[in-house]
């Protein structure tokens, strides 16, 4: 993961190796056009394309095949949490999905992660901030602000806390999991543990392997839904 500590969450590493094909679906023209329009003057990202709806976000996927979607959540025809479960469901190589809302008006958005997503913004960010984030997710990263997820989920939870239990999780991949849902990336897990980057990356798999978690994300959710993490501590 790629944030930690506040909402606004810490500066993104920036990953600009090759250019992120982007498709943006928001139900607001002039929001749309322009983010897809600042998203574009953005290095290492390329718009394929827009969508006004929920639908049309999933068919221009399919057709588009782009990199990631950035997806608001409160669309009509069908919303961002379902065209998010159906693009990650349906599609063999399906996009990475971000999503991006005002956040404190927005209840669904934990739902949104536990549908696959990869992460969110908050449509207040800095253009700049938003485009290191859709790099980032690119990447096979994951974006969240921890501190914002564990007051939705606490607000919100999704039914899965049973995940965790049943995992049977090891004492070294609990720890992990914990250091993920502070939002630390891979090498700053290995750093905090004293165990090299393929080590934490085993660990990890294992985590969402044995969780049934969709991606990092995901998992975050479920450690907050569980108990694991607790809303306001990180320790």
């Amino acid at each position: 993961m790629s944030t930690s500590g506040t909402d606004e969450g810490t500066a993104l590493p920036a990953v600009t190796d090759t250019a992120v094909s982007l498709l943006i679906a928001d139900d607001d023209e002039v929001t749309r056009s322009g983010l897809g329009m600042l998203l574009a003057a953005q290095p290492g990202i390329t718009v394929a394309g827009e969508a006004a709806d929920g639908v049309e976000a999933v068919e221009r996927a399919r057709s588009l095949r782009p990199d990631v979607v950035l997806m608001d959540v409160r669309m009509p025809r069908l919303n961002g949490i379902e065209a998010t479960r159906q693009l990650l469901a349906e599609a063999a190589d399906p996009p990475k999905v971000v999503v991006i809302t005002t956040f404190e008006n927005d209840g669904y958005v934990t739902a949104a992660l536990s549908a696959g997503a990869s992460g969110f913004v908050l449509k207040r960010l800095p253009v700049r901030r938003i485009a290191e984030a859709v790099r980032v997710v690119a990447a096979g990263e994951a974006v969240l602000f921890p501190a914002a997820l564990g007051r939705m989920v606490a607000a919100r939870p999704l039914g899965s806390a049973e995940a965790l239990p049943q995992a049977d999780l090891t004492g070294r991949e609990e720890e992990v999991l914990r250091l993920m849902a502070t939002g630390l990336s891979n090498p700053e897990i290995a750093e905090s543990l004293t165990v090299s980057l393929e080590t934490v990356k085993t660990h990890v798999g294992n985590v969402l392997t044995k969780l049934g978690a969709q991606n990092r994300t995901h998992a975050v959710v479920i450690a907050y839904e569980s108990g694991l993490m607790v809303p306001g501590i990180t320790g």
